[in-house]
């Protein structure tokens, strides 16, 4: 009986690793596509007077987002029941980019030159790099003990 479930749920891995490979192909190749459509279209936008500024990229947009959620390459973690990690919004791509739009708008209102500009974004990343440093040691240690553990078996 215990074979009989611990093959069921390997087929059920075996089953999720392929469905992830098959997604991210697909999600690979939408990306793909969106790239020079998404520029073509901001193009279009440039030079031919849309209804609102921009109408056909945030379509192209729009398209993007809706195909991911079609594709939720990381579904199989809810079917797990793991669920998924706490993202700090300071520390995504959109909020790094926020951050670093901040500093330089400050700087430019301050009349900064080229240096002090330079200097205030060197800054930033200081702080990042120091707010985020604990996370980075512990993806450090995580990946130093799993070499260690390979090396030892092999």
């Amino acid at each position: 009986m215990k074979n009989d479930l611990n093959s069921g749920n390997r087929w059920t891995f075996m089953r999720g690793v392929l469905v992830f490979q098959l997604k991210m192909f697909v999600d690979n190749v939408r990306d793909f596509v969106l790239m020079p459509v998404s520029l073509g279209a901001a193009l279009i936008d440039l030079i031919f007077k849309g209804p609102r500024e921009g109408a056909l990229f945030y379509k192209v947009l729009q398209w993007g987002s809706h195909s991911e959620k079609m594709i939720d390459v990381y579904s199989a973690i809810e079917r797990d029941g793991t669920g998924g990690l706490e993202i700090n919004p300071a520390y995504t791509i959109d909020g790094v980019i926020a951050r670093l739009e901040s500093v330089l708008v400050r700087e430019c209102d301050k009349g900064g030159t080229a240096a002090t500009i330079k200097a205030a974004m060197d800054r930033t990343f200081d702080q990042l790099h120091a707010e985020t440093s604990g996370a980075r040691d512990k993806a450090t240690d995580l990946a130093t003990r799993a070499a260690d553990r390979f090396r030892s078996k092999s």
